[in-house]
């Protein structure tokens, strides 16, 4: 059965475009996807990201699963601290792509895709094997995203006080609108400045805090935004997704990560796999690919060819970039034939078209 966000009435209202997306009930957009695009680029848009998960590992040894589970180095956190990181199976293929955030010396939670929290919580208890508390509290939290330039000055306005002093991966407990006690991370999804907002259901009345932040926010050309422009702003800022860029059958070296990876950290699951991969080189590599003509677009799974025509790889994330104005992606390439700056094919409805190999992201925002 499809499930809805407790922020499903305010969609309705606000008239979005709902889908079926990870199983919840999504607005794919409110106006146009490129509307909502340029407004979080340019000044700020407001998401329901409350469909992903969020799992509490507690206890005396919460610090010790959580090293197992990730590859990241999680004892460099202190409260208030986030990080991203990666869990692997003990072959190397990424679980899933996840934040971690140190809520105390003895609590951590996890903040996982929405596809994934059940796969996650099972291998999570698995590895746990009952040393630490395990808890997911997915249902009774709710996500709510503002990213954009202008995130900020609407943030300060519904908060007494200064949310511009939160670094990025770092967060604090705040009261935003009247509502005490939510969790206000300087993390996002869109390759902007942003927050997110993390609000227990039973404490937060959040259709009001969405309708207050909205109001405030219409001086500041705020808009609700859909998943479909989370995918397009994500996407031209690199950012990786699961499902397509991400999956068990790759691993965080090829992905182009391996800086999530602390070798010196002591063990955690995947870590041999890895080293040996490392030491024996990757056949595939995740690389960025611009159209060289106009508007031909790249879709997930069309293939990659060389320039002699043989088959080198295929599109795993691809799209119009909105800011560019030109088709975009990202795609696993054999490493032999491929480098930066390149020219390589990528076949669109049994046609070729060039595309130049580049550096991620596509898109950073002004400092």
């Amino acid at each position: 059965m499809i499930k809805k966000t407790p922020l499903y009435e305010i969609h309705r209202v606000f008239r979005a475009r709902l889908v079926d997306f990870s199983g919840f009930e999504m607005p794919q957009q409110y106006t146009s996807i490129k509307d909502e695009h340029i407004a979080v680029r340019k000044s700020a848009g407001l998401f329901d990201v409350s469909h992903m998960g969020e799992i509490l590992i507690s206890g005396n040894t919460a610090l010790e699963v959580v090293q197992q589970l990730t590859v990241n180095d999680a004892s460099v956190l202190k409260p208030g601290k986030v990080q991203y990181s990666m869990m692997c199976k003990e072959d190397g293929g990424i679980v899933d792509d996840l934040l971690v955030y140190c809520l105390s010396g003895k609590e951590y939670m996890l903040v996982v895709n929405a596809s994934n929290i059940k796969k996650d919580l099972a291998w999570i208890m698995k590895v746990n094997n009952g040393r630490a508390e395990v808890s997911d509290i997915s249902d009774e939290t709710v996500l709510i995203a503002l990213q954009g330039p202008k995130a900020v000055k609407i943030l300060n306005e519904v908060s007494d006080e200064a949310v511009v002093e939160i670094p990025p991966f770092e967060f604090r407990s705040m009261t935003i609108a009247g509502y005490d006690n939510i969790l206000v991370s300087a993390t996002g999804y869109t390759g902007e400045n942003g927050y997110e907002l993390y609000c227990n259901i039973r404490h937060v009345n959040v259709t009001d805090l969405w309708e207050t932040i909205m109001l405030i926010g219409d001086k500041f050309d705020l808009k609700p935004c859909g998943i479909a422009a989370r995918d397009t702003l994500r996407l031209e800022a690199g950012l990786l997704l699961y499902g397509n860029d991400l999956s068990e059958d790759v691993t965080p070296l090829e992905a182009g990560v391996e800086w999530l990876v602390k070798w010196d950290k002591g063990d955690f699951i995947g870590k041999e796999s890895l080293l040996e991969l490392k030491k024996n080189g990757i056949r595939y590599k995740l690389f960025g690919l611009v159209m060289s003509e106009g508007k031909r677009i790249p879709r997930k799974g069309y293939p990659v060819k060389d320039n002699n025509g043989n088959l080198i790889g295929e599109v795993t994330s691809g799209g119009l970039s909105i800011v560019l104005d030109r088709g975009i992606a990202m795609a696993y390439l054999l490493c032999e034939n491929a480098r930066l700056g390149d020219t390589v094919l990528v076949v669109i409805r049994n046609s070729e078209y060039a595309a130049r190999i580049v550096r991620l992201p596509f898109y950073k925002k002004d400092k």
